[in-house]
């Protein structure tokens, strides 16, 4: 019973501590104005970023800035990762934001806010559990889009810090996944030749294998679908993405399809349309950027 009691007393004391602590390493709010925002000469070649942003812009989007203090990258990841649409924007590590963390943000932005049906309705249902397919068609475009930046930039920004980091990231990736370095320059030239057409086949392979993943029932189902996946053009680049994460979260959070049928029903439609669109990236920006927003 003593050491009960002291554990109580230590718990009740530990609570104004960290409410303290909280208040003294709360996270800032920044809109995009308020950002400086990295390499974006570079992203003046991309049609569509513009837009991005400016969608960030008319809807009051803030992002949430790490203090000082703790201004970590890896705190950031953490928290994105693990507290993902619990309510609030992206956190970022400082103020000086890379221009693709902006676009990837205005994605699942829109993707919420198209699902949803209104800007109110996506603040409404932020604290609300998404199904599985809201939270991975979101996921899906904001990752995917970061084989058409690297598509479009090595044609017109060749130099740019996004493709100085990006690029190597990739190749490590594919690497690890055995794949060799004259298929992976390859996998680069496919890119840049189609951007928008890699865009669209990398989003079905995270889209549909995620899908696949939450559904699986155990480890030997799972293993069929990577094996699956890695066979796909894009297969090599799989985990470059948290898929563990992405899979994990829908798990313990996302609702059921039956308690989220509406929304289930309105992502499938939007999916079935990308897949049938020529041009998935021009289909993408009528279809989730509203009045007086321009797209592609």
């Amino acid at each position: 019973m003593a050491v009960r009691a002291r554990h109580e007393r230590s718990s009740r004391s530990i609570v104004p501590r960290v409410a303290t602590e909280r208040a003294a390493t709360g996270l800032t709010t920044r809109t995009v104005d308020e950002l400086s925002i990295q390499d974006e000469r570079a992203f003046r070649h991309v049609p569509l970023y513009a837009a991005l942003k400016d969608a960030l812009r008319r809807d009051g989007y803030v992002f949430r800035v790490l203090p000082r203090a703790s201004a970590r990258w890896n705190h950031a990841l953490l928290l994105n990762l693990t507290y993902w649409g619990g309510g609030g924007g992206d956190v970022v590590e400082s103020d000086h934001v890379p221009a693709d963390v902006i676009a990837h943000a205005a994605w699942h932005h829109l993707a919420a806010r198209a699902v949803r049906g209104s800007v109110r309705a996506a603040r409404a249902a932020s604290s609300a559990r998404p199904s599985s397919e809201a939270l991975f068609f979101g996921e899906s475009i904001a990752s995917a889009f970061d084989v058409y930046l690297v598509g479009r930039l090595l044609s017109v920004s060749p130099r740019s810090a996004f493709l100085a980091t990006q690029v190597p990231a990739m190749a490590a990736v594919a690497h690890d996944a055995g794949l060799p370095a004259k298929r992976f320059a390859a996998l680069l030239a496919t890119m840049a030749r189609d951007p928008e057409a890699s865009f669209e086949s990398l989003r079905e392979l995270l889209y549909d294998t995620s899908l696949a993943l939450v559904a699986a029932p155990a480890a030997d189902d799972a293993h069929a679908i990577l094996a699956h996946a890695a066979a796909h053009p894009f297969g090599a680049l799989l985990h470059r993405y948290e898929l563990s994460n992405w899979v994990l979260y829908a798990r313990a959070y996302a609702s059921g399809a039956a308690r989220a049928a509406r929304e289930v029903t309105r992502v499938r439609a939007f999916d079935e349309a990308l897949r049938r669109a020529g041009r998935p990236l021009e289909w993408l920006s009528s279809a989730l950027f509203g009045p007086g927003e321009h797209g592609v």
